[in-house]
């Protein structure tokens, strides 16, 4: 197995894009989430997207081959919600450990097969860990400012349970994302340092948090500083910022994040902000443009795109990424 870490010294690795924006280009109905296994399950299961690994493998492998042939070196897992919180909505906790295992193996298989036709640029798989639909920071009900919907401790368990069956079915490295609340990333960081010393193993985890909005800070009100603080004292192979922003409207807390920190930085943008009717609407070309402004001023070592982003997206980000050096990393910032 290649080290991801070696590829990283050598250039910029790409990150695929949406797994969303690609599912609804299918068209799955109700009955296409069921499948044969699930056809008399007792909840509604259209908009499970985790699930598909399960009832609809093929078009799942078909995905990540696409963002593969368009120029990417990682693919995340199907797995965004993958616990047993997340997946409390479907009454399909039970269905954790195999949701993640399935996934895992899926996008190893397709990331073998290209790795296999051209050894020269090996392709990983970055088993995707999601924040969940709970908060440890902050109460849920305005009136009671002290409740909290979910501790520290049931979060790790949740996310230790995942890691285990990401890291069984062949992931390569771990990317615990669209972080809105620290607390939580601290769960899943604790669990994936848990299952890290249990079965003495060492496997990459790269970090990606949410600036929600103009302020520059997260949904729990941290700003750029304050969230790379409180995650560095783990050994990161990456940290950066994806999701709620497009790339033009990230650019200034990417220049914070890459001035602060010694590990290698990742950016995956939304395809610029929603429009009226929530659809992304920026295109290959001009992401790519947005993008390139990363890459000449240095901040970037793993770029690729968050929602409304595609494989025409991932391609044109892919062509500029080859043509500059990654971001060096400088110890003792």
């Amino acid at each position: 197995m290649a080290n991801i870490r070696k590829e990283l010294e050598k250039r910029i690795l790409v990150l695929d894009g949406a797994m969303g924006t690609m599912l609804q280009q299918y068209k799955f109905t109700e009955d296409d989430f069921r499948g044969e296994r699930f056809k008399d399950y007792p909840s509604p299961l259209q908009g499970n997207n985790d699930l598909l690994s399960l009832t609809q493998p093929v078009a799942i492998a078909e995905i990540h081959a696409k963002y593969f042939e368009a120029g990417a070196d990682i693919v995340e897992t199907n797995t965004f919600s993958g616990t047993t919180i997340a997946m409390a909505d479907y009454d399909m906790e039970d269905l954790v450990y195999e949701l993640n295992f399935e996934s895992a193996k899926i996008a190893k298989q397709v990331a073998d097969k290209f790795t296999k036709e051209n050894p020269a640029k090996p392709r990983f798989v970055a088993g995707s860990i999601g924040p969940t639909n709970k908060t440890a920071s902050l109460s849920p009900d305005v009136n009671r400012p002290e409740y909290r919907a979910i501790t520290f401790n049931e979060l790790r368990i949740a996310y230790k349970q995942q890691v285990e069956a990401l890291i069984d079915g062949g992931v390569d490295l771990l990317l615990v994302e669209t972080i809105f609340d620290t607390l939580n990333a601290k769960a899943a960081l604790f669990a994936i340092e848990e299952v890290k010393e249990e079965r003495h193993i060492d496997i990459p985890i790269m970090v990606s948090g949410t600036i929600t909005d103009a302020s520059g800070r997260t949904l729990s009100g941290q700003t750029v500083e304050a969230f790379l603080a409180s995650i560095s004292h783990i050994p990161l192979l990456s940290v950066g910022f994806n999701c709620a922003l497009g790339a033009e409207q990230l650019k200034p807390y990417l220049q914070r994040l890459s001035n602060e920190t010694e590990f290698f930085t990742s950016a995956h943008p939304n395809a610029g902000l929603p429009n009226a009717f929530g659809e992304y609407e920026e295109s290959p070309k001009q992401m790519q443009q947005f993008i390139e402004d990363y890459l000449k001023d240095d901040l970037i070592n793993i770029i690729g795109g968050c929602c409304g982003t595609s494989p025409a997206h991932i391609k044109a980000i892919a062509e500029v990424a080859e043509k500059y050096q990654p971001r060096q990393l400088v110890a003792g910032v």
